[in-house]
């Protein structure tokens, strides 16, 4: 074991050595509401139409390496013009990679504090001078006078903006974006993982920003499992991106289901009405809830603060009750003491927030 351990020091790079692996909770049966999925199945008639398509795919080929089909079916669903180009990645945890793996050896990346955790998960595996800029605490809004302090400073390369924001829900002032747009030396990205629950967006301003580029994924919107995002900006940026894009990247059962899916879309519609529908009856129930502060949301999850008590104990009781949410107790501030939770089906928010109150409930008792 000595000399594998000797052996791994020898060959990697230090700060790969003393990172820490991207965790996944195991959820078998569970009521999983940790991970931001489109908690509704497809009916029966349309998995059969889709096993269908399936049956055509020659898998003993290579799929086509631009997903011509596919791309065309975001281009026109997106309304994308054709002055502007898209890259399809495997998720778009690919497409963060690939921006990152451009840029010269420890270039300065910027996102705010707290976002997405692969913007500086990937950073750091790249050996990249990652910049995490503090939101503000009572809001979770972007800090914009620090940030474009920040910008000055720093002068990074990529700024990442969620909109809406993980893990915090809500969508940073249009202007203040725009702003720093303006201001940034380098690319600005702009993820848009969560809009298939809010209409705003910034898709229709790439053509106004030579470095402004718009990145998505079905992930949310019910296709979590096939794995595909999607980046939007001027040509120039997408062509120098696609020369280290690895070839055949997006298999071909994806491009296959994604695009059979698309051209279905009204079921994801009407998925996507019934969690924002939830999503409002949950809100509503975590603030009645006195023992709780809780957040604006305009994605598929609500991110709450336990108030004057343990969240890791209320983390924990409701693991105990077979319901599994996303801990972020041990974050330092603004998230200190915060749990979130996916925005799931009626029965599953049902039965989380009874969880909920048995816990408080026993809490009062033993008090």
């Amino acid at each position: 074991m000595k000399t594998i351990e000797k052996l791994s020091t020898a060959i990697f790079r230090k700060n790969i050595l003393e990172m820490t692996a991207y965790q996944v909770a195991e959820a078998d049966g569970f009521i999983k509401l940790d991970a931001m999925e489109n908690p509704y199945g497809w009916p029966n008639e349309l998995t059969e139409a889709w096993l269908k398509t399936l049956r055509n795919c020659e898998i003993n080929r290579y799929p086509d390496p631009d997903a011509r089909h596919l791309s065309d079916k975001l281009r026109e669903m997106n309304e994308i013009p054709t002055e502007l180009g898209i890259l399809l990645g495997n998720g778009s945890d690919e497409i963060i990679q690939l921006l990152l793996m451009a840029l010269p050896p420890t270039a300065p990346v910027m996102a705010p504090d707290p976002s997405f955790v692969m913007y500086k998960q990937i950073s750091d595996g790249l050996d990249l001078n990652f910049h995490a800029i503090p939101l503000q605490e009572n809001n979770f809004e972007l800090d914009l006078p620090r940030f474009i302090q920040s910008i000055k400073e720093i002068k990074p390369k990529i700024i990442f903006l969620a909109y809406p924001n993980n893990p915090t829900g809500n969508l940073f002032n249009t202007s203040d974006i725009q702003e720093i747009i303006n201001q940034a030396p380098g690319l600005v990205i702009i993820d848009e993982a969560y809009a298939p629950f809010t209409d705003a967006t910034f898709m229709s301003e790439i053509s106004d920003f030579d470095n402004l580029l718009v990145m998505r994924t079905v992930s949310k919107l019910g296709l979590a499992g096939l794995r595909l995002g999607y980046l939007v900006g001027q040509n120039e940026i997408i062509n120098q991106l696609n020369k280290i894009r690895l070839p055949y990247n997006i298999n071909v059962l994806t491009q296959v289901s994604t695009l059979f899916a698309l051209s279905n879309y009204a079921i994801f519609e009407q998925q996507t009405q019934l969690i924002c529908q939830e999503r409002t009856a949950l809100m509503q129930a975590l603030n009645n809830i006195p023992q709780l502060e809780v957040f604006p949301s305009d994605a598929n999850f609500i991110l709450f603060r336990v108030l004057n008590q343990s969240a890791d104990a209320l983390f924990t009781f409701l693991k105990g009750q077979q319901v599994l949410i996303k801990s972020l107790a041990h974050h330092d501030a603004p998230l200190t003491n915060c749990l979130r939770v996916t925005v799931g089906k009626k029965e599953e928010n049902r039965i989380f927030l009874t969880a909920l109150s048995q816990y408080f409930s026993r809490l009062n008792q033993e008090n």
